[in-house]
């Protein structure tokens, strides 16, 4: 599905965006993994050693602008070719608001809305400057359209459903532009979620199995390939008809 396809993955030593870095490479595309942590990328590496000529890592801040600046000049230098771009990054504190410090604050919406700007900015240049065909996928959340224990995780993933809508437009014919908003998936940050959150989540679902990482990656690429090319400027629930709009 993804022949030809050079995608950026931020976010991707681990969670859904390592599922996502596998499952882009099993259907054909060459990825650049970013994360911050290099033991994860260290690892993704050596997981997927098969995909050398596939797979290319580097460590980076997101929220950092000079750090995004120089990735992006790695980018014109060795892979000026890239047309795809998945901002998944993010974190989550488990705070409720009355306990956050600003510096708490920063953090949250640094990586999770600058992060997805700065990418979405300089991918965007490079794609529409050429006037070549590109797709962003964005990781929003169920917390972004519902509510979230923790509000400021919550009022970042709504901003990103805002932030797709607006390149949708901004970045039209050239660039594709969507949004995947997934409920609670069996990863390290589901265990700092409250009890009687997951509990109202679950008792919501119309479908039990639970959503895993694979399944939140089979619908990104589905986003990232053809198969979706009149698709932009939405928002792909994967809930489990836990909320019906």
């Amino acid at each position: 599905m993804l022949k030809n396809r050079k995608i950026i993955v931020t976010g991707a030593g681990s969670g859904i965006g390592k599922d996502i870095v596998r499952l882009c490479l099993d259907e054909g595309a060459t990825v650049i993994a970013c994360d911050i942590n290099k033991y994860s990328l260290d690892e993704l590496n050596a997981h997927f050693l098969g995909d050398l000529n596939s797979l290319y890592t580097y460590k980076l801040d997101v929220s950092k602008y000079e750090n995004v600046v120089e990735f992006f000049s790695y980018i014109d230098l060795k892979h000026s070719d890239v047309n795809g771009l998945v901002n998944n990054a993010g974190i989550y504190l488990a705070k409720n608001i009355l306990d956050y410090l600003d510096e708490d604050i920063d953090r949250v919406l640094d990586i999770n809305i600058k992060g997805f700007i700065y990418f979405s900015q300089m991918f965007g240049k490079r794609v529409i400057g050429k006037k070549e065909n590109g797709v962003i996928v964005n990781m929003s959340s169920v917390s972004g359209m519902e509510g979230s224990s923790d509000a400021i995780y919550g009022l970042s993933k709504a901003a990103i459903l805002g932030l797709t809508k607006s390149c949708a437009m901004n970045f039209s014919p050239y660039i594709r532009v969507n949004a995947v908003a997934p409920t609670m998936v069996n990863t390290k940050m589901m265990n700092t979620i409250p009890d009687w959150r997951k509990e109202e989540y679950l008792d919501h679902q119309l479908i039990k199995s639970p959503v895993t990482p694979q399944d939140v990656a089979d619908t990104v690429v589905f986003l990232l390939s053809d198969k979706a090319k009149h698709y932009t400027g939405s928002t792909f629930d994967i809930n489990n008809g836990g909320y019906l709009r």
